[in-house]
């Protein structure tokens, strides 16, 4: 039997992609549309300006571009940037218990560069980071939140570095030293939720899936059975053991799970976790007009997992209030939404804002949803009135932008362009920042040279 790394090094290097490949490539064409946009919408975030005076002092050649500088920067440099800027604000897609798309995209947005690929190969690569990912992920029946890791930073090195080991065309035995090499570079902790450190893990795997190709083809050497081994990546991310490191990954490039988990797409920039409260809580105060002063109580029924994540119960800075169940109730009570306009420190600490955090109580349910196990199968929102009436959202199973309850064309496009205004409000400098933008993204398959993207 083939051992797990090996397989999924044979996939990078001569992958197929089934017989719906062009539905695939739909799919990633939205990952890029989502996270080009919220990486315009947060390239101004001090995290970001953190990042670039880090490196600002790096002597080494230019190969890259941070699009919305205009500015190049080694390809590594460039892929970090750009992914923190994805992951600042929060409002990047989700999938796979993480957020593929900010790990994968910057990353094949720099090297793809580099190397002038098309998009057509741009898309290519990124479902060979997915895949690669989604095989990884599904092998865990425990939730990873709960044991403190961040998916994107742990799974996003390993997807990045399938990406970009495909985008350069490495053979079989490199393409398994660079993922092993990846494997070794996987991180990020879930106790840093709430801080500018959750972006850096996104920034870092970016750059890291770079890291270990570039070394892998200067031949730096890595285990041939790191995925699978006892001592290996899957077995030290697994506090119980209960995950599976003996499947066979006879399915890679036969039935693509980007088409069966696809992408979900933010309609507030805060912690996934949060969005079917958000959605529940709208949706009654909505109908009913209710109004902060008549609020007594808000009951919250949600995951293990997902309650873990949402720890900041008195959040004091927009940062914190994206991991706070009870931001999310006052601020959709309040201002009738959860956007950029209310994730800032001044509207957290409103008094009508933070009056109505101690009216919200969180239940834990033990439900697990079988397509993303960081999630309870449904959650549940009660809203009760000071007079004494009581509205229930009743079992909310998908939020509004998921995959199986998807936003239309429309929608998404719409997010991209509010996201590319708050870039412009951010920095009047921003490059390429206009319609033009989302028309090349919208036929980035036809696309000859990625660099054409943001000329």
């Amino acid at each position: 039997m083939t051992g797990l790394t090996k397989a999924l090094a044979a996939f990078v290097a001569k992958p197929t992609f089934g017989s719906n490949e062009q539905a695939a490539l739909a799919v990633a064409k939205t990952g890029f549309m989502d996270t080009i946009a919220t990486m315009m919408a947060g390239h101004n975030e001090p995290v970001v300006n953190i990042v670039r005076k880090f490196f600002a002092e790096t002597k080494t050649p230019a190969e890259a571009p941070v699009p919305f500088l205009g500015t190049m920067h080694p390809s590594a440099q460039a892929a970090f940037i750009t992914a923190v800027a994805g992951h600042a604000l929060d409002y990047d897609d989700v999938a796979l218990s993480g957020h593929p798309s900010t790990a994968l995209v910057p990353a094949i947005l720099a090297e793809g560069y580099l190397l002038n690929c098309s998009g057509l190969d741009a898309l290519r690569a990124y479902i060979v980071g997915y895949e690669v990912w989604a095989e990884l992920v599904s092998r865990e029946t425990d939730q990873y939140h709960l044991k403190g890791w961040h998916p994107t930073g742990v799974f996003g090195a390993v997807g990045a570095a399938a990406s970009v080991a495909y985008l350069r065309h490495l053979s079989e035995a490199d393409a398994m030293q660079a993922l092993a090499i990846s494997a070794s570079l996987a991180s990020g902790l879930v106790a840093n939720f709430g801080t500018m450190t959750k972006p850096f893990h996104a920034g870092r795997a970016a750059a890291h899936g770079i890291e270990a190709v570039r070394l892998s083809m200067l031949g730096m050497t890595s285990a041939a059975d790191v995925f699978e081994h006892p001592a290996g990546y899957l077995n030290a991310l697994s506090k119980a053991g209960r995950v599976d490191r003996t499947r066979p990954a006879d399915t890679l490039g036969k039935t693509l799970r980007i088409l069966e988990t696809g992408l979900s797409i933010k309609r507030y920039p805060v912690c996934y976790s949060s969005h079917r409260t958000i959605d529940g809580v709208l949706k009654i105060v909505e109908a009913e007009n209710l109004q902060p002063n008549q609020i007594k109580q808000v009951h919250i029924k949600t995951g293990v997992a997902q309650a873990s994540m949402l720890r900041n119960h008195h959040p004091v800075t927009g940062l914190e209030a994206k991991f706070s169940a009870e931001f999310a109730v006052a601020s959709a009570i309040v201002a009738r939404d959860v956007g950029l306009a209310q994730l800032t420190d001044s509207f957290a600490t409103r008094s009508d804002v933070s009056g109505l955090f101690s009216k919200v109580s969180l239940e834990t349910v033990d439900t697990v949803c079988p397509l993303d196990p960081a999630f309870a199968l449904t959650d549940r929102v009660t809203i009760e009135t000071n007079d004494g009436r009581k509205f229930d959202s009743g079992e909310i199973r998908f939020p509004l932008g998921n995959a199986l309850n998807p936003i239309d064309a429309a929608g998404l496009k719409r997010k991209f362009m509010d996201c590319l205004e708050t870039g412009k409000a951010a920095n009047s400098s921003i490059k390429g920042a206009d319609a033009a933008l989302y028309d090349r993204i919208s036929t980035l398959e036809a696309l000859p040279s990625i660099r054409q993207l943001f000329k």
